[in-house]
């Protein structure tokens, strides 16, 4: 199995690329992420998930791990095959797909080619756990354990923490909280906040 690529960039085109390693020109399928940042001429070490199939072996190639990780998870769910899942990775980071997980934000899901609203839903249900198992979206689940037993500070300072911890930056969290908390109310608990946080952030 081929799992790294060493060599210059060959061509780019829309959907895929030619690394030549020694003279030997592969040819990988990638996000149009991971093509945006391949230079014609210029080296390149590409990750590479090889998929073999009866008719074909196909080779998917990553900049990143996160991405290559994510590439791995998506295709683990039913209706979702490698061209849909380089379609996810090319709307969305490897980041931008825990946050919306984590929010259960399905809009956010549905928004590259070939999701729609039902591939979407399934997507945020069947991947909290296992983009969990992966460590990606566990840090969500840990900065809201985290933030729920401090016994300092008020709820507003706690659930902006556990939002900052996730990456957003203390302004945009702080506004955030300000608005969940204005609309639940003082009663609010505090992983009702940061669930609602995590979504007024992905809009």
């Amino acid at each position: 199995m081929i799992a790294k690529l060493k060599g210059l960039v060959d061509s780019v085109d829309a959907d895929s690329a030619v690394i030549d390693v020694g003279g030997v020109g592969y040819l990988v399928s990638a996000s149009a992420r991971t093509l945006r940042d391949l230079a014609i001429g210029g080296p390149a070490v590409v990750l590479v998930e090889t998929i073999v199939r009866e008719d074909a072996i196909a080779l998917y190639g990553f900049l990143e791990t996160a991405e290559r990780d994510w590439f791995r998870i998506l295709t683990t769910v039913q209706g979702v095959g490698a061209r849909v899942a380089l379609s996810i990775l090319s709307t969305l980071s490897p980041d931008e797909i825990a946050r919306a997980i984590a929010a259960q934000d399905r809009a956010t899901l549905s928004r590259p080619a070939g999701v729609g609203p039902k591939l979407a839903a399934r997507l945020a249900t069947e991947l909290k756990d296992k983009a969990a198992a992966f460590g990606i979206a566990a840090p969500a689940a840990r900065a809201a354990e985290a933030a729920s037993v401090g016994s300092t500070g008020s709820l507003n300072e706690d659930a902006v923490s556990a939002l900052v911890n996730l990456g957003y930056r203390r302004v945009e969290a702080f506004g955030a909280v300000a608005r969940v908390c204005q609309r639940l109310g003082a009663e609010a608990r505090l992983d009702a906040v940061i669930r609602a946080g995590l979504q007024e952030l992905a809009r």
